[in-house]
């Protein structure tokens, strides 16, 4: 039984459905908060019980029969929650129930010394899992395509991208990460402690994506710079919460630190294929 937590997300959905591409839907079981979110899996035979990290109980009867888990990396600390001791909770529910292998969804900024705080958690994290005594493999994502139409979202749509001083990011697209997921969840190889960085294939900072974003949808688009101090001004002005102004701010710094940054192959070679380009990403996503 191969156990995918956050199954109703953006990413672990998408591993659901590339998963079933590779193994039988009994060998499938989704941990989700919301079970009723989860109906479409259900119906293509998948297992869906309800497990939250902070309800150790509840992770028990989510995971009974797991052999491999896969542990998406917990969003709390955005909202000023503690994503380690949550972590640590599951960790331990898997230690407990015998499960041989953990996936867990890490990042390419993992590091105590990370300028990005969840890279720090990401970290932590990894750590734990190095001291638990299970088999584990964290998955080292690159920075995910789909944040910077988030992040960027005003600017794409008023034509001026006003943001800080950033750097080169290697933006890599959930498919593609959800295929490679899917790949080594099934066994198609094995890696053991962190994955080289699994990124897309050219790294663009800002006024690259301006540029880009430019050419695929043949509108003006400019980018203007702001301090991290303004920044950080016109979102408390806003009532973003100081957890997640933090962590906005965090991925500039780190961004400008090259954290970002690295272009690895690692990617390409576990899909077979080169990854989706930033600038066919934008001409998918971006309106003309």
């Amino acid at each position: 039984m191969i156990i995918v937590t956050g199954a109703t997300g953006q990413l672990g959905r998408r591993i659901v459905v590339e998963l079933l591409e590779r193994v039988p839907p009994e060998r499938v079981s989704v941990s989700v908060r919301s079970p009723e979110k989860a109906s479409d899996l259900a119906a293509r035979g998948v297992r869906v019980r309800q497990g939250d990290y902070d309800r150790p109980e509840s992770l028990r009867h989510a995971w009974e029969g797991a052999e491999q888990l896969l542990l998406v990396s917990s969003n709390a600390a955005a909202s000023g929650g503690d994503p380690i001791a949550q972590h640590v909770n599951a960790i331990a529910i898997a230690k407990e129930l015998g499960v041989s292998r953990i996936f867990y969804t890490s990042q390419v900024s993992a590091s105590p010394t990370s300028l990005f705080p969840p890279g720090r958690d990401h970290a932590a994290t990894e750590e734990l899992l190095a001291r638990s005594g299970i088999a584990w493999t964290a998955l080292r994502h690159g920075f995910y395509a789909q944040s910077l139409l988030a992040m960027q979202a005003q600017g794409f749509a008023s034509g001026t991208i006003t943001a800080p001083v950033d750097g080169p990011v290697a933006w890599t697209s959930h498919d593609d990460l959800a295929a490679a997921d899917a790949a080594l969840l099934a066994g198609d190889q094995v890696i053991d402690g962190p994955t080289p960085p699994l990124t897309g294939s050219e790294a663009l900072d800002l006024s690259g994506i301006t540029r880009v974003a430019g050419e695929v949808t043949g509108k003006a688009i400019s980018r203007a710079m702001i301090s991290l101090e303004d920044l950080d001004a016109r979102a408390r002005q806003n009532g973003v919460p100081v957890s997640t102004r933090a962590i906005m701010l965090g991925y500039f710094q780190a961004a400008e630190a090259g954290e970002f940054a690295r272009v690895d192959p690692t990617l390409a070679h576990i899909l077979g294929r080169a990854p989706v380009p930033i600038n066919a990403f934008l001409q998918h996503h971006l309106p003309r």
